[in-house]
């Protein structure tokens, strides 16, 4: 990451949630809708002293429980605290200190991570309650910090404090020139298979048993086709398999992986063919407007005949009827078949998603465009489209200035999006159309 991670672990019930909604400054929603997804989210950023952190929200641990959902929340956190360059240790000044906070301390000083202790719900101004210097026996390099997750008090000395532990870091920003790739799919689809057989090296654990990657991990590559920095995600499982969290936190990370990509190689067990869960694993792709490739793995794996592929084609454009815009390749890890041919795909996509075409150039496609298809009309007003401007990339981005914004119907905005790639383009790449009103002299 280019930024230092800092977990926030802790028993249940502690207030961990409402100290890291308090930390990144917003009620952040567990469940947000996508295109396909319903993902939690427990993460975000914030900035303090004029460095970015990025913050986690881990599962309340339970260090000596034989609840199935409790030990593997357990797991989750362990996890966190693996991958965390800084802890925040939270604990309950109501309670004092309990016994599995002693445990949770042995466990923390383990890791051999930096451990800032705070004690939360510490809401009365002035000096802590005298429960509050319990804490002190922990024994932590650091003494305990008073908060409130409630109030926010106590929460800039609690970040002075991580960023004293973290030291001078370096943001650790890749390349300008390179690409980043992550590679995405279903637990056990080949995607540690597939970066190794693109980089040529066996530089990632390749195991038949789902789920052996569990972090986002960066390979960089330097070769005649270009820079690149392969992500390598863990795979992301069906929301009924992760609701105990055992795998939360992997999770969390491909979803991190993706939103730091430029470009998305989507895997897709040619063996299981296109599943619910596949299009769900492009929802979080597409939500996040990065260029993507289609990538069927273990094609060596099907029986063919003359239709095999259009066949294929054919359920995985009406499974992902959302992104008729991705390329499919069918390749296979295994034998190295086609895999060669990615990288001018990645590069491909990737120009596509950057280009930046002229406000000129754009509004003689409008025009083109509204003289074969007259704008929608409605109870006697017609929609007056005035001009079109792109204000980004990945994904492109183009603002239409229109007399009424409701006229605008769906439909038509889809019609405009096929003249931009009809003319353009945009190949593997979501297009942003923003609408707006200038005006009312219709």
């Amino acid at each position: 990451m280019s930024a230092p991670i800092v977990a926030i672990v802790g028993r249940p019930n502690v207030g961990k949630s409402t100290f890291f909604n308090k930390l990144i400054g917003e009620r952040r929603a567990i469940v947000e809708d996508t295109p396909g997804v319903t993902r939690d989210r427990i993460y975000g950023e914030t900035e303090w002293r004029g460095k970015k952190l990025v913050l986690i929200d881990t599962g309340g641990i339970e260090p000596k429980t034989k609840d199935i959902i409790l030990s593997q929340m357990k797991d989750q956190a362990q996890i966190a605290i693996d991958t965390a360059d800084v802890i925040i240790f939270l604990c309950d000044v109501r309670t004092g200190v309990t016994a599995n906070d002693r445990d949770i301390a042995v466990m923390l000083k383990k890791s051999g991570k930096p451990i800032v202790p705070c004690i939360n719900k510490c809401d009365r101004i002035g000096a802590p309650p005298m429960e509050f210097y319990e804490f002190f026996e922990l024994g932590f390099d650091r003494d305990p910090i008073p908060v409130s997750g409630l109030h926010g008090s106590g929460s800039g000395d609690a970040l002075d404090a991580c960023m004293e532990a973290i030291g001078d870091w370096q943001e650790t920003e890749e390349e300008g020139d390179s690409i980043r790739v992550a590679v995405i799919g279903k637990p056990n689809a080949g995607k540690s298979s597939i970066i190794n057989r693109m980089t040529g090296e066996n530089r990632l654990i390749v195991s038949d048993i789902a789920g052996t990657t569990r972090d986002a991990i960066d390979t960089p590559v330097e070769n005649e086709n270009g820079k690149y920095i392969f992500i390598d995600t863990a795979g992301i499982r069906r929301q009924a398999k992760i609701e105990d969290r055992v795998e939360h936190f992997s999770v969390l990370r491909a979803h991190m992986a993706v939103e730091r990509a430029d470009v998305c190689l989507l895997l897709i067990d040619a063996s299981e063919g296109i599943t619910e869960q596949d299009e769900k694993i492009a929802g979080i792709a597409y939500e996040a407007g990065k260029a993507t490739v289609i990538v069927v793995n273990k094609w060596d794996t099907v029986e063919k005949d003359n239709t095999t592929v259009s066949e294929f084609n054919n359920k995985i454009r009406t499974a992902l009827a959302y992104m008729p815009y991705a390329p499919i390749v069918y390749v296979s890890a295994k034998t190295g078949q086609r895999v060669a041919t990615l990288y001018a795909l990645i590069n491909e996509v990737f120009a596509q998603a950057t280009q930046r075409i002229t406000t000129g150039m754009l509004n003689d496609v409008l025009g083109d465009a509204m003289i074969r298809v007259q704008p929608p009309s409605d109870k006697g007003r017609r929609l007056k489209i005035y001009y079109m401007t792109q204000i980004s990339v990945a994904p492109p981005t183009f603002v239409i200035f229109c007399n009424n914004v409701e006229l605008f119907h769906f439909s038509y905005q889809r019609y405009i999006e096929n003249c931009l790639r009809e003319t353009f383009g945009f190949k593997g790449t979501p297009i942003k159309l923003v609408i707006r009103m200038k005006g009312d002299d219709a």
